[in-house]
């Protein structure tokens, strides 16, 4: 509740004026019921028309105060609560954007995602409607309750009673309510994963028509969705009706004990049962608004994991003017994930002289990708240190060492939007003639310019639209149009050709001369063409030096090669 109420006092004007006018419809709501027993007790009994007039006059000055009052307070309430679910939603984004990977990887994305949006509703619910929480709704059952004695006092046995059964109601709602929205904010989590992973693996379900499986996981993630809905609701379903009962009893109750009633005084009998019909509007919306709070603390808690979350990197010190010359130096180095049970990369030591272009092979899951991201700072490692450009990379700021650094991923990527969109994001300061260049040198020229809107056309979510081959391309378009110092190219390359990839890693040399080179690839045609390379199994580092090196002192090398190329090697 802490979080959400730091939200508020953000507001705090805004909301101070909103039940400014709460006030007023509240006030105005109490006070039609008594005005209406002077003109029935007054007026009618009386059969004074002048009265009746007045009093009716009175009650519609009343009755348009109030409805002023509730729609500025709707409209302040409505506004105040879209401001704080758009800033909780920026800051969880801001949040996340600080997290490393191993945070994101212990938080889980589709659960962030359900706390961007499901949780984030909630608590944009109840901020709207804390304000009947905190003066409304108690106001209107404490001044119906209070008006109600002063017209029947005899009741108020009755009415102490009434309040009484309805509290332990409510108390009852609320300690049942919690654990149950708790686990069912949990379950809207799985059922999230379960669709995420198969819209993102849609081809490779179809492919293997594992629709039927898909279909099994995601109807077992929706029915515990279910089961939880059906038990959380199921606590309102019950105690709702109860208090609804309790009140109801309490008008008959009242309706019995009113039956010697004068019939001078009709009109405080009515006024009466209007306070009742008060209470019992009250004592739900008590119920529902505190059910709402359940589900918003829960929600807030959920939230609070991610704010509470510390980043397993601290961003380094050194910055800006500070010389980068692109070299990358491991040093004994070794990183191993959070909750594995052995490194996923141990005792790397090499080193890449700026300008050299180094080749990374290896079987899957040999560590290549890992190794890799320690020279950006996706993670740091845990044993020994990565030098880059020259400093300790986990001493050196983020964003200077990132913006020397420009990585294709293993799995092409890309975002809703224009070619040159997707292309300018690796330098949003790029001149057309820049990305014309970069597209060029990764032979992706040819295929934007068949389109018939160029590079201007629009990509689907994730190219979508375009082949890998083509996604491929336009990501290290996207790279070398940054001008890297070190160019990182994760398998970047496997949905082409030989051919095509051979030109397109001829013109990246072309292009990034000055720049360092890593290449990971599974063909031992790419690596051939490097410097030097790398040669990798089970996270170890088996062979580091040139082909002809390699083939002399590396088994696993020449294993590699002979399970490609064949026969004996060419040295």
């Amino acid at each position: 509740m802490k979080l959400i109420l730091s939200y508020v006092k953000r507001h705090l004007g805004m909301y101070i004026a909103a039940v400014s006018f709460l006030a007023l419809e509240t006030i105005a709501e109490l006070l039609l019921p008594a005005f209406m027993a002077s003109i029935v007790d007054v007026g009618i009994m009386g059969k004074d028309i002048s009265q009746i007039l007045r009093y009716g006059a009175i009650m519609l000055a009343i009755a348009l105060a109030g409805a002023v009052g509730a729609i500025m307070r709707n409209v302040l309430s409505s506004r105040t609560s879209q401001l704080i679910g758009f800033e909780l939603r920026g800051d969880i984004y801001k949040k996340v954007m600080s997290l490393s990977f191993e945070n994101i990887d212990n938080v889980k994305p589709a659960a962030i995602i359900t706390r961007i949006t499901n949780d984030v509703t909630q608590i944009i619910q109840f901020s709207q409607g804390i304000m009947r929480m905190i003066l409304k709704t108690p106001i209107t059952c404490i001044g119906a309750i209070a008006l109600l004695i002063i017209q029947t006092p005899r009741q108020f046995p009755v009415m102490a009673a009434i309040l009484a059964i309805s509290s332990l109601l409510i108390y009852s709602n609320m300690k049942i309510g919690y654990p149950r929205y708790s686990i069912l904010q949990s379950k809207l989590d799985r059922l999230n994963t379960v669709s995420r992973e198969f819209l993102a693996n849609i081809r490779v379900v179809k492919a293997f028509s594992a629709e039927e499986i898909e279909s099994a996981k995601f109807q077992d993630a929706a029915a515990g969705l279910s089961q939880s809905s059906v038990r959380a609701t199921r606590v309102l379903a019950v105690f709702g009706p109860l208090i609804n009962l309790t009140v109801n009893f309490g008008i008959i109750l009242l309706l019995y004990l009113s039956r010697s009633q004068n019939a001078s005084e009709i009109g405080r009998l009515m006024a009466s049962i209007n306070y009742m019909t008060q209470v019992l509007f009250s004592l739900g919306n008590i119920s529902n608004i505190l059910n709402n709070a359940v589900r918003a603390t829960a929600s807030a808690n959920r939230i609070k994991e991610i704010f509470s979350e510390n980043p397993a990197q601290q961003d380094g010190a050194l910055v800006g003017g500070e010389a980068f010359d692109g070299t990358v130096s491991f040093e004994n180095a070794s990183f191993t994930y959070s909750g594995a049970s052995r490194p996923a990369v141990e005792n790397i030591t090499f080193r890449a002289e700026q300008g050299e272009s180094i080749g990374i092979i290896g079987s899957t899951g040999s560590g290549k990708t890992t190794l890799v991201s320690l020279v950006p700072r996706f993670y740091d490692a845990s044993e020994g240190r990565v030098v880059v450009g020259g400093h300790d990379a986990a001493e050196t700021n983020m964003d200077f060492l990132r913006r020397h650094i420009a990585i294709v991923p293993q799995k092409a990527l890309l975002f809703t939007g224009t070619i040159e969109e997707n292309l300018r994001f690796g330098n949003p300061s790029a001149t057309g003639g820049d990305i014309k260049d970069a597209a060029m040198a990764a032979s992706a020229h040819d295929f934007i310019e068949s389109f018939p809107q160029g590079y201007n056309s629009m990509l689907g979510q994730g190219g979508v639209n375009l082949s890998g081959g083509q996604k491929q391309r336009l990501c290290i378009a996207r790279a070398l149009i940054s001008n890297p110092k070190i160019l990182i190219l994760d398998d970047c390359t496997s949905a082409l050709d030989a051919t095509t990839e051979s030109v397109v890693l001829n013109a990246i040399r072309s292009e990034s001369k000055e720049a360092t080179v890593l290449i990971i690839s599974q063909r031992i045609s790419t690596v051939m063409r490097c410097e030097k390379i790398l040669v990798m199994e089970d996270g170890l580092m088996k062979g580091f030096g040139t082909h002809s090196q390699l083939m002399e002192s590396c088994s696993l090398y020449q294993a590699i090669y002979s399970s490609q190329i064949g026969g004996k090697a060419y040295v």
